[in-house]
């Protein structure tokens, strides 16, 4: 039998379901949270700017921040997910892959997947399943075949 995963995600909340078949129905195993995916990027800078004052001048220099504090959480987002997968794999509870991500997060977790997890990924779409029961993310992915992209 080949154990398959099915993660239905968006910047907020990761849920992973598992099943021995595609004829059997989903059953949940684990959902991660992530709160900070839902505030707004204000409320992700902690701080403002840096800022520095020079001895000859009265102006002082703005430092901006390098990154923008909503991609820099859903990255981090996406390593944690992507680090599930990997200890998933490793630990054998499953063989093949199916992603349900809402973007950005798909593309962030693509990016962190590790190579042998990506090499299980059968299925990869951006689409938002999260706010949905199990029965519902059942009928929408029934008989769905589009490969990997």
């Amino acid at each position: 039998m080949t154990k398959q995963w099915i993660l239905v995600a968006n910047s907020s909340i990761a849920r992973i379901f598992v099943r021995n078949s595609r004829s059997e129905p989903l059953e949940a195993l684990e959902t991660i949270h992530h709160p900070e995916g839902r505030l707004p990027r204000s409320e992700l800078a902690r701080d403002r700017p840096g800022h520095e004052r020079s001895d000859t001048s009265t102006a002082a220099a703005r430092f901006e921040p390098h990154t923008d504090p909503k991609r820099k959480s859903q990255h981090q987002f996406a390593r944690e997910i992507a680090a599930r997968l990997d200890e998933g794999l490793s630990t054998g509870q499953f063989d093949k892959l199916w992603l349900y991500v809402s973007s950005p997060l798909l593309g962030e977790l693509k990016a962190a997947l590790s190579r042998n997890v990506d090499q299980r990924v059968e299925l990869a779409q951006d689409i938002d399943f999260t706010a949905l029961d199990v029965g519902e993310i059942e009928k929408r992915i029934q008989g769905n075949s589009r490969p990997a992209s």
